[in-house]
């Protein structure tokens, strides 16, 4: 397939300076094996900002993410993390096996305590470890995981195994939550209560939330930015300027359309034969 050249979307007004950004990256490009899986990234991303990043599989979501963590170089262009101390991180997972003992609270303190082997002597830092103890709570209590956090997780359901995973990620205080496919293991209530969770967090506790979505339906109204990845290429700006026709079709270099069905949803039609066998992508 012939590939058109590619514009980013570009707003109709000047967006407003974002004040102390948790992000930036300036014409960002990375390559895996000798091929670039997208090139010219342009964001920038405030405390309390919510942006998915989408497109079809083996487009490069996951290693955006690891750009941003510092696990993988930028060929081209500035990445900028200044919040890189202050990240949490859930990777893409599969659920927990029924026959593991190992309790959701311990779970959600390996995101504290992980890094430090061996069991600490008897009354050395008091202090300090009750206020992990407090934090812990505090994390689990956050995500509405109190009532089952004492459980093995091996016996949580799918949903509340996602939720003592998010508490992990949240008990170090992060300013910037990454999260990879959170919800692509879950039926649709419960991706409805974890993009509204996510959205209570990054609103109220001010947290920037970047997260790789294979469907932007659940969290579509709580965007602040889309990236969207394809062809080697990519176009950044807010979820009206980027889930359109007239911009995917350009970015794909072939008719795409976008249609909005009457509960809101958004579907993806036209999409080139290659990527088909994705799935959809909106």
């Amino acid at each position: 397939m012939t590939t058109a050249p590619i514009e980013h979307a570009v707003a109709t007004e000047a967006p407003a300076p974002t004040p102390d950004p948790v992000l930036e990256l300036h014409g960002a490009a990375v390559r895996v094996g000798g091929r670039t899986l997208w090139s010219d990234v342009d964001l920038t991303v405030g405390a309390g900002e919510f942006t998915a990043i989408l497109g079809p599989n083996g487009v490069g979501k996951s290693t955006l993410v690891k750009t941003l963590l510092g696990a993988h170089p930028a060929a081209a262009g500035q990445v900028s993390v200044p919040a890189r101390a202050a990240i949490g991180y859930l990777p893409q997972r599969r659920s927990f096996d029924a026959g593991v003992r190992i309790r959701g609270i311990d779970v959600v303190r390996l995101g504290l305590d992980g890094h430090r082997w061996g069991i600490p002597l008897p009354g050395i830092h008091r202090a300090r470890r009750r206020a992990e103890h407090r934090r812990i709570d505090e994390a689990i209590a956050s995500v509405g995981a109190t009532g089952y956090a004492h459980r093995p997780i091996g016996q949580c359901s799918g949903g509340e195994q996602q939720r003592l995973l998010l508490a992990q990620a949240l008990v170090t205080r992060p300013r910037l939550l990454l999260l990879d496919e959170p919800l692509d293991s879950l039926d649709l209530p419960n991706q409805s209560a974890m993009a509204a969770l996510l959205g209570r967090i990054c609103r109220e506790d001010g947290v920037a939330v970047v997260m790789v979505a294979h469907d932007v339906n659940p969290i579509l109204h709580h965007l602040d930015h889309v990236v969207y990845l394809a062809e080697g290429r990519a176009v950044t700006g807010r979820p009206e300027q980027v889930i359109t026709s007239d911009t995917l079709s350009r970015l794909y270099g072939a008719p795409v359309e976008v249609l909005r069905t009457a509960d809101g949803r958004l579907v993806v039609v036209g999409v080139p034969e290659d990527c088909r066998s994705c799935g959809p992508c909106c």
